[in-house]
């Protein structure tokens, strides 16, 4: 077992960026992003669940949301693969924490007074597909496309391509590559190194540590790391199965990798099943289940009739 925890599965990205303790760090970690353009004092967690226009279209669960005092929303998670129309999803969901704004009554005095909204991505096992792999953040907003000036700047979407960010210890120069450095190496770390000084990278270590988990909140951690780690095999071995199934067959690559989203999906189904076996553990140690839901990403109505 390493020293600090893996920060990209779902129970340590909550415990490092979502509690009340974490506060510190998220609030620095933001500025190190929007640095020049905000400068963020203090934040305020919101609801994290975006419903359906309709009772069964359903919804989706973000893995952090909050609120600076400016009124601004953030909306922060992790993309661990791709998924299909992921750009679309991006901008159906920010368009949807916009459109909450509206008040029920009095929209003339509203005057379509808008605050700021912000998606933050980490795309850990993924590239967008058009982007280059000499970048790692990715800053958008909507924008003149013959001129490049900025139409509208209270919409942004900065993804994160994790798999792009190769620098090392003596080419963090910016702030914001030694968030990323701390976050992507931090199972490597036997204790806090030096040049990730400062307390929000103080706090960050001290609630990323193993050894200051609960007996609880460890099993919760070996949980989600386990899911994670089936997750990432059950991809890798449709990736890998398709690929050989297309050589072997000499089909066409669209049709071998049809072949392999296939596959994908019938394992998938199999993980499922497992993350319904996870769920009835911990529901029988008495885990609450918005705290299962997280960890096996099933919903809440389904793990309640478990």
């Amino acid at each position: 077992m390493t020293t600090y925890i893996d920060p990209f599965v779902d129970f340590s990205f909550k415990r490092l960026f979502a509690t009340d303790e974490s506060k510190p760090i998220l609030i620095g970690f933001l500025n190190s992003i929007f640095k020049g353009r905000k400068y963020i004092t203090a934040i305020q967690y919101g609801k994290n669940e975006y419903h359906g226009e309709h009772i069964d279209e359903g919804g989706v669960v973000f893995d952090i949301t909050c609120t600076d005092v400016d009124g601004s929303k953030f909306i922060i998670e992790i993309q661990r693969g791709y998924q299909k129309n992921f750009k679309e999803r991006a901008l159906f969901y920010t368009s949807r924490a916009i459109s909450e704004q509206a008040p029920r009554g009095g929209r003339k005095d509203w005057a379509y007074n808008l605050t700021e909204v912000y998606l933050v991505a980490f795309l850990e096992d993924f590239n967008l597909p058009d982007s280059p792999r000499s970048e790692y953040v990715q800053d958008i907003c909507l924008a003149n496309r013959y001129t490049g000036k900025i139409f509208y700047d209270k919409l942004g979407f900065v993804f994160i391509e994790m798999l792009n960010f190769v620098k090392k210890q003596n080419e963090l120069d910016k702030e914001l590559d030694k968030w990323l450095y701390a976050l992507k190496h931090l199972t490597e770390f036997n204790k806090r190194p030096e040049y990730l000084s400062g307390p929000e990278f103080d706090q960050l270590f001290n609630l990323a540590k193993y050894a200051n988990l609960t007996k609880e909140e460890r099993e919760m951690y070996n949980a989600s790391l386990k899911y994670k780690w089936d997750n990432k095999n059950v991809m890798d071995y449709a990736k890998a199965e398709g690929k050989a199934r297309g050589i072997a067959e000499g089909k066409a690559e669209g049709k071998a990798e049809g072949k392999a989203e296939g596959r994908a999906e019938g394992l998938l189904e199999g993980e499922r099943k497992k993350a319904v076996e996870m769920a009835l553990k911990l529901k029988a140690k008495n885990i609450r289940v918005d705290e299962i839901s997280e960890l096996t990403e099933l919903s809440i109505e389904e793990i309640e009739v478990l």
